[in-house]
C-alpha cells in the first residue's frame, strides 16, 4: 500500500522554523518529523511513499536526493569524484516527490497525485506523529466497506487546569486530558474514488470532501486512544524533542 504525505503547507504557526524550511523538515532528535512519520509507517510494512511538496519543497527533495550523505558513512575521492558508501541505510523506501503547487490546498494536493494512485492508500499530514496501529486501521477500513476512514483522536490539554472552590484552588493538574471530544488526527485510509469528489487546487480536504463523504455515509471513524501529537508550535517541538531525548518516545515503534 502507498502512503501519501501532505508536506506542502506554509506552517505559519511554527514560523521560527518555517521561515527557512518547510514544517515537515523541523527536527526531532536531529531528524525531520517527516522522517519519523515515514519510519513509523515503515514499521507497519508501508515503504512506498508519495510526498506532496509545495512551500520550500526543494528542501525535502534535496534531503532525500542526498539521503546517503545524511544517514551513512562514506568515502569520497575528490580527485575523481568517486564515492563509496561504507554503511547502508536500513530504510527500504521508494519515494515519489511531487511538486503540488505553492498555494494548493490540502484537497488539491491529493487531487494532483491521483495518477500515482493504483489502489487503496493511506494519507496523512507531514507534521503529526502517533503510535496508531496502522495495520488495525487498514483492516478496520477494509471491513467498513466505505470510501474513506479517518483516525479520530482526543488531543491532550494544552494548559494547566485549576479546580476553584470559593476562590480557593482545590486542585491543580499541569497537563490535563482534553475535553473528551474526538478530532481529525490524520492517518486516513482512502479508496481512489474518494479523490473524485475533490474539485480543484483550492479545495480544502477537511471541508467539502469530508463533509460530502460524511453526508453520504462513506466516512468511517477509527478511534485511536493512544499517543497523538502535531507539531504546530514551538512548544510542540520542544515537547516532542523532550520525549525523544528521554528514550521513551511513544511513536517510536520501530527497531533501530
Amino acid at each position: 500500500m502507498k502512503a501519501v504525505l501532505l508536506a506542502g503547507g506554509l506552517g505559519t504557526r511554527l514560523s521560527e522554523e518555517t521561515s527557512l524550511i518547510p514544517k515537515p523538515m523541523a527536527e526531532i532528535g536531529g531528524k525531520p518529523i517527516l522522517w519519523h512519520i515515514m519510519k513509523s509507517l515503515s514499521g507497519h510494512g508501508i515503504n512506498d511513499f508519495i510526498i506532496c511538496c509545495g512551500y520550500k519543497g526543494y528542501v525535502i527533495k534535496e534531503y532525500f536526493d542526498n539521503y546517503f550523505c545524511h544517514v551513512t558513512d562514506f568515502t569520497i575521492d575528490l580527485r575523481t569524484g568517486e564515492r563509496m558508501v561504507l554503511s547502508q541505510p536500513q530504510e527500504e523506501w521508494r519515494i515519489t516527490l511531487i511538486d503540488t503547487g505553492q498555494n494548493t490546498q490540502t484537497g488539491g494536493r491529493i487531487r494532483r497525485i491521483r495518477d500515482h494512485i493504483d489502489g487503496t492508500f493511506l494519507m496523512t499530514y507531514g507534521d503529526g506523529i502517533s503510535d496508531v496501529d496502522i495495520k488495525a486501521l487498514i483492516e478496520f477500513h477494509q471491513s467498513s466497506g466505505r470510501k474513506a476512514t479517518v483516525t479520530a483522536t482526543q488531543p491532550p490539554g494544552r494548559f494547566g487546569a485549576l479546580k476553584i472552590v470559593d476562590d480557593s484552588v482545590e486542585s491543580f493538574l499541569e497537563k490535563p486530558d482534553g475535553d473528551g471530544g474526538w478530532i481529525n488526527g490524520g492517518f486516513f485510509v482512502l479508496e481512489p474514488s474518494a479523490i473524485e469528489i475533490i474539485g480543484d487546487d483550492l479545495t480544502i480536504w477537511e471541508r467539502e470532501p469530508l463533509e460530502s463523504l460524511a453526508k453520504n455515509a462513506e466516512l468511517a471513524a477509527y478511534r485511536h486512544t493512544g499517543f497523538w501529537r502535531p507539531m504546530d508550535t514551538l512548544r510542540d517541538k520542544i515537547v516532542l524533542n523532550e520525549l525523544w531525548d528521554s528514550g521513551d518516545a511513544p511513536w517510536k515503534t520501530w527497531e533501530d
